[in-house]
């Protein structure tokens, strides 16, 4: 073994969920991660590492877990990293507040002979409780260290390390014996059995005995590959078990379970005193109102209009500063790439300004995210995440879903900004089956981050005085579907799939820290620049080649040469014999002089104040001396027959440019497709740009605007928002407010981006159901979008009056659905138990 070997230490980090184990991997290893309030985040195990006296440790962070029966995902996570990779120190993360119920994992990792060190978090919180933790009398108890730490505020976190540090250099740590009582003779004649198996681990013989005498599977499978012949032990193990269960009436289960029990019992009775004994909490005294039947879905409502007033309606005024700065960007880039032509640009220069285009889009709506995402993590540290799953669990199982269904919505953006992606991800830890696909298929209905851009973009041109409402109507409506389609889908194709209990424990609330929350806000934030400047890009760089080929015709293109060179003999004419003809001798100078005037507009526009544009005047004359008479207004005659030749000049050259542009992506490869599908989207009133965005969202939402920002084009030297460019167009083509509507309510029904198409193929081990979660939703989609656009135009209504109908329609079909019906005959066949084969 090398030097740099000896220094390596493997460290897990086990503990029950919503113990802070995310917040403590954190503070040792300075990485980030999600952190949330909120049972089940962390499914898969985390690695990180770091130094402390020149060792290096990496830990591995566990799936929150109670036990290591391997029932849930998040056990047979936490079993398989503990048994096959063997960590040199589990650091057992406890709540200080919820001793009891941390202990009998406690217990299990003793009895599997890992050098432990706990790690009683939530102090803080136990102190508000009045409980009184006698932290030498709990070490004597368990044998191990026991450091106090408040991980959302850092404290103990280097004792911790200094623990870690001293157990993972220690001697092998003993295997602890509960005694189970009338069960021990059976546990100690197995454990007698296996040690003398020389496949078998012998410091892990003892907890695996006991796994045995309940009938582990995964214990018996690792038996099978340790003998050659393991039916006869099988058999003298079974007959101990049966023995014991005839005797005393009682799974052995439930015995180990019930003694672990009792010894966290008598533990806590001996190191804890509750100085608060009759009182009720604080959490409660909350949950009192928070969680009252009546108030808890008017509470809920309210934070969601609270979290979208804040973020997107005065997050959007934060934009107004942003860009400008992004405007510079792009003169600067455009400073940077090769001079454009009159007519037409080198592809360089085109491709590089539509990628800066296609980003400055999307980084434009940063501010929004910011905010969203730091009131999200309020939400998620202080504890209300978890109390929304549980007011949420009644209404959820009503439409065939799962209180647990709850974290993947709100992952993929139930409140918005999330992410379908985690989102399926998130439904591994749902263990009925029926509401686990119900909740895959139905996660792409929620505002992840990357519809919001399009959902804002189309709400500031068409709603500008009813942001909120609309977007609380879109918030909401997403929800509204998505159960209707839960219910759908779980009475019909899945209603033969097993299904499960919801357990589930509320968390005490917290006081979230200005530190945790900006630190998630930027986190996710900056994950989603990070799409923008890889998936976006990539995108663009396709989207761009597919609208810029086959190009316009010879033909056309001659016709846009001839007029081209029609408007610049008219200039010379115009300025016969002005003295400011000299500056522009010669069509290369010519081209100079327009490509200045393009770029002294796009400055002037993004002039803040009247020094500003007075500086950039003055540096106009002084650079180009010669060309100051074109660019910039004078009293002077010859300099204002000049000014005005320049500007025809360029408007025609503008309205050639738009043409050509116009006519390039409608020949184009993807024009043509967009074309072909209009006669099947015009009923939605979509025309061939907005099917062109469309299918570039299929593969990453955010493309939808990025696409649109380049096909509602703007001019050489202009500087005008998407939203200034999409709304002058589509209003002189006559769509207003309804075909508005009618695009978001697509868009939101929409088959998920193909990242998340591949992650359901991965979650489902079913190209069928992949095949499904593309189809199901675009037909769903398509038929909504017609109908609602064709309706509402029949009966005039606007688009506001068109949304509010569609909003009360699925608000009506939801309830009409979630009340109980004695006389309603059911036609769904009963669910499979989850042990039929």
């Amino acid at each position: 073994m090398t030097e740099t070997e000896k220094l390596q230490h493997l460290v897990a980090l086990a503990g029950q969920q919503n113990c802070g184990k995310s917040t403590l991997f954190n503070l040792l290893t300075g990485l980030q991660q999600h952190i949330a309030n909120y049972p089940g985040v962390t499914v898969d195990k985390k690695s990180g590492t770091y130094a402390h006296e020149g060792h290096r440790y990496t830990v591995t962070d566990l799936p929150g877990c109670y036990s290591l029966s391997a029932f849930s995902p998040e056990e047979r996570v936490a079993r398989q990293v503990l048994t096959e990779e063997r960590p040199d120190v589990v650091v057992n993360v406890i709540d200080a507040t919820n001793l009891r119920r941390s202990l009998p994992l406690t217990f299990q990792l003793l009895e599997m002979g890992f050098r432990v060190v706990i790690a009683l978090n939530m102090m803080d919180a136990a102190e508000r409780r009045g409980l009184e933790i006698d932290i030498t009398a709990l070490e004597r108890r368990l044998g191990v260290p026991v450091i106090p730490v408040v991980g959302r505020k850092g404290k103990g976190v280097p004792e911790l390390r200094a623990a870690i540090s001293n157990a993972a250099q220690a001697a092998p740590a003993t295997p602890a014996t509960l005694n189970y009582g009338p069960l021990e003779d059976a546990v100690a004649e197995v454990h007698a059995r296996l040690v003398e198996i020389p496949a078998m681990n012998n410091r892990m013989a003892r907890w695996q005995a006991g796994k045995l005498l309940e009938g582990d599977h995964d214990s018996e499978a690792l038996l099978a590959r340790a003998l050659p012949d393991p039916y006869g032990l099988f058999d003298e193990i079974a007959a101990l078990r049966t023995a014991f269960e005839d005797k005393h009436h009682l799974s052995v289960g439930d015995h180990i379970s019930a003694t672990r029990d009792r010894h966290a019992a008598e533990i806590l009775n001996a190191c804890v005193r509750d100085t608060k004994a009759g009182s009720v909490p604080v959490s409660e005294r909350i949950d009192r109102v928070l969680l009252n039947r009546f108030l808890a879905p008017a509470f809920l409502l309210a934070t969601i209009w609270a979290i979208y007033q804040l973020s997107i309606v005065q997050g959007y005024e934060l934009t107004k500063v942003t860009w400008p700065i992004l405007a510079g960007f792009r003169n600067f880039a455009s400073g940077l790439l090769p001079d454009a032509g009159f007519l037409t640009d080198p592809q360089l220069r085109s491709l590089g300004l539509w990628i800066v285009d296609s980003v400055n889009t999307l980084l434009n709506y940063v501010p929004i995210f910011l905010i969203l995402f730091a009131l999200i993590a309020i939400l998620e540290d202080s504890g209300y995440m978890a109390r929304i799953a549980f007011i949420l669990d009644r209404v959820l199982h009503r439409f065939g879903l799962h209180g647990q269904s709850t974290l993947p919505f709100i992952l993929a953006g139930v409140f918005a900004g999330g992410c379908a992606v985690p989102g399926v991800m998130a439904t591994k830890g749902i263990p009925d089956a029926r509401a686990r696909l119900a909740t895959i298929l139905t996660v792409p209905f929620m505002n992840c981050m990357a519809k919001i851009p399009l959902y804002t973009l189309l709400i500031n041109i068409y709603f500008p005085n009813s942001k909120g409402l609309m977007l609380f109507y879109l918030s909401t409506l997403t929800v509204l579907v998505a159960l209707l389609v839960a219910k759908l889908l779980t009475s019909s194709i899945l209603a033969r799939q097993p299904t499960a209990p919801f357990v589930m424990e509320l968390p005490s609330y917290h006081m979230p820290t200005l530190i945790g929350v900006l630190r998630r806000a930027f986190d996710r934030t900056w994950l989603y620049i990070k799409k923008v400047g890889t998936v976006v890009v990539a995108i663009a760089v396709v989207i761009f080649v597919l609208l810029q080929f086959p190009g316009v015709p010879k033909a056309q293109m001659h016709d846009y040469q001839s007029r081209g060179e029609v408007a610049i003999a008219e200039f010379y004419a115009q300025l016969d014999g002005n003295p400011n003809l000299a500056a522009v001798a010669d069509s290369d100078r010519l081209i100079e002089l327009i490509n200045v005037q393009s770029a002294y507009k796009a400055r002037r526009l993004n002039a803040g104040s009247k020094e500003a544009a007075e500086a950039l005047d003055a540096g106009v004359r002084e650079t180009y001396p010669a060309y100051a008479p074109f660019v910039l207004r004078s009293r002077e005659a010859a300099d204002k027959t000049a000014f005005n030749a320049l500007r025809e000049l360029t408007n025609t050259r503008n309205s050639l440019r738009r043409e050509m542009q116009q006519e390039r992506i409608e020949t184009s490869f993807l024009g043509r497709i967009g074309r072909g599908l209009e006669p099947v989207t015009q009923y939605a009133d979509f025309d061939w740009k907005i099917n062109i965005a469309l299918l570039s969202s299929f593969a990453a939402r955010e493309s939808s605007v990025a696409t649109l920002g380049v096909l509602f084009d703007q001019e050489e030297g202009q500087n005008q928002t998407l939203e200034e460019r999409m709304g002058d167009q589509q209003r002189s083509e006559g769509r207003g407010a309804l075909s508005a509507v009618v695009l978001m309510l697509f868009f939101a029904l929409y088959p998920p981006c193909l990242a998340t198409v591949i992650m359901v193929r991965v979650q489902t081990a079913s190209t069928k159901w992949m095949a499904f979660s593309i189809v199901f939703p675009t037909i769903l989609g398509l038929v909504v979008a017609s109908a609602v656009f064709q309706i509402a135009s029949a009966l005039g209504l606007s688009g506001i009056g068109a949304m509010t109908a569609i909003w009360l329609t699925a608000l009506g079909l939801l309830l009409l659905v979630a009340l109980p019906k004695p006389w309603w005959p059911s036609l769904r066949p009963d669910p499979v138990p989850e042990d039929a084969s």
